[in-house]
């Protein structure tokens, strides 16, 4: 009997001290993870501070060390990314440091060409995350001249893609452009590129990745096919390696080397109904860029499912995507009849709004302007205005000074007169 009690008592005992135990391991293993939780939120916050700082101080840079005019760059790297498509790296000529850039901003290149009388112009968006190495990266995508464009967007591309080596030196003017992302912020972000479009977008994710981010990135990029993913095996290295970047390839006109599910993930083009279907609400900065219908027809929808127009911010490219852009402001409309005079042309034109812009109104009635990217990047129309107003179809990149516009992206507000 005596034997049965001591037994027991061992047993109560020795549960006792277990339950003690799994009390002092419950209360220790709580206090571990909060301190884990702590320390992981402290870095994450001293990330983000961090990024903060570099993003003022790049800020700060461009201000402070960004040049007028063009500057000579060298190309000492050039690397195929997908058909007709290349990367070239730029340094400075002179051996000088490049100021740092915003992520999302671009280039503005002068390109004298033996067969042209006059500079062509052209804008291409810086396509990697800024970095302290004074390097600057584009991507390009040779795009054949579209038949009746006023203007031949393909000579360049196809002379950057097939012509321009390593160690040619091109003339550049300094980052710009107000299309950019904060990599320190932690808003939920959707980057929807299609095509050569991803460059932008590129730069940004790229530069949020560099911050080891927690923050929900979603990235929608539509592509033809295999053949014209350009950075497909970066994006799946950065997919693998950070578990809040999600991405939805689409491919829509995928051949049949293609394979669903290795190289793309859904066949067709982006769309609201392929939004609404991934995406769990509509509480996220969306960045868009690539062609013109996709981006009107994406913005729109976006609109009409509630998202607020100042979460919706558009980049277009090209001189034959940027005529209008999906996130035009609403601008007073000049009315039909209204006297543009060309001063030193001579020629005064009225103005119905079938033109769409100065510049086009000029070019249609023979008064000659230069032009470059036409879509309010490079500043290359910038006329005087020596009496009345204009208003602006969509907020360009470049702003100019008070007495002069982009004859671009500019359209009368009365009657106007101008130097050209």
């Amino acid at each position: 009997m005596i034997g049965i009690l001591e037994t027991l008592g061992y047993v109560i005992v020795a549960g006792t001290v277990a339950q003690m135990a799994l009390g002092l391991y419950g209360t220790w293993r709580r206090g571990y993870l909060e301190r884990r939780s702590f320390a992981a939120e402290a870095r994450l916050f001293e990330r983000r501070v961090e990024l903060s700082l570099r993003h003022a101080e790049a800020e700060r840079d461009l201000a402070v060390n960004s040049w007028s005019g063009f500057r000579k760059l060298k190309v000492v790297r050039k690397v195929r990314e997908a058909e007709d498509v290349h990367s070239l790296e730029l340094v400075a000529h002179n051996g000088r440091p490049l100021p740092r850039y915003l992520p999302g901003q671009f280039l503005t290149f002068q390109f004298r060409l033996p067969d042209r009388s006059k500079p062509l112009v052209r804008c291409y968006s810086l396509s990697d995350a800024p970095s302290d190495g004074g390097r600057y990266r584009i991507s390009v995508k040779k795009v054949p001249a579209p038949e009746g464009a006023a203007c031949d967007p393909g000579i360049v591309s196809g002379y950057l893609n097939d012509v321009v080596r390593e160690g040619d030196i091109l003339d550049v003017r300094g980052p710009t452009g107000a299309f950019t992302g904060d990599p320190a912020s932690d808003q939920p972000i959707v980057l929807i590129a299609g095509g050569i479009g991803i460059t932008p977008l590129l730069s940004m994710l790229n530069a949020m990745c560099d911050g080891q981010t927690e923050r929900e990135i979603r990235l929608f990029y539509g592509v033809r096919n295999r053949d014209q993913h350009a950075f497909a095996e970066h994006i799946a290295g950065l997919r693998r390696l950070y578990p809040t970047l999600h991405v939805v390839t689409c491919y829509s006109r995928p051949t049949e080397a293609c394979v669903l599910g290795r190289d793309y993930d859904r066949p067709g083009r982006i769309d609201l109904a392929l939004l609404r279907d991934t995406l769990p609400s509509t509480n996220y900065l969306f960045y868009l860029c690539g062609p013109a219908p996709m981006m009107e027809s994406v913005a729109g929808g976006l609109r009409d499912w509630g998202v607020p127009s100042e979460d919706i911010r558009v980049e277009a490219f090209g001189a034959a995507t940027a005529h209008r852009q999906p996130t035009e402001r609403p601008a007073a409309e000049a009315k039909p009849g209204v006297e543009v005079r060309f001063d030193r042309s001579g020629k005064t034109l009225n103005w119905d709004g079938s033109a769409g812009s100065i510049l086009a109104l000029a070019e249609s009635n023979g008064v000659a302007l230069e032009s470059g990217c036409r879509a309010g990047h490079c500043g290359t129309c910038i006329v005087a205005i020596k009496a009345g107003a204009v208003d602006y179809v969509a907020e360009p990149a470049v702003v100019p000074e008070p007495g002069t516009c982009l004859a671009c992206m500019a359209v009368p507000r009365d009657r106007l007169i101008l130097d050209a």
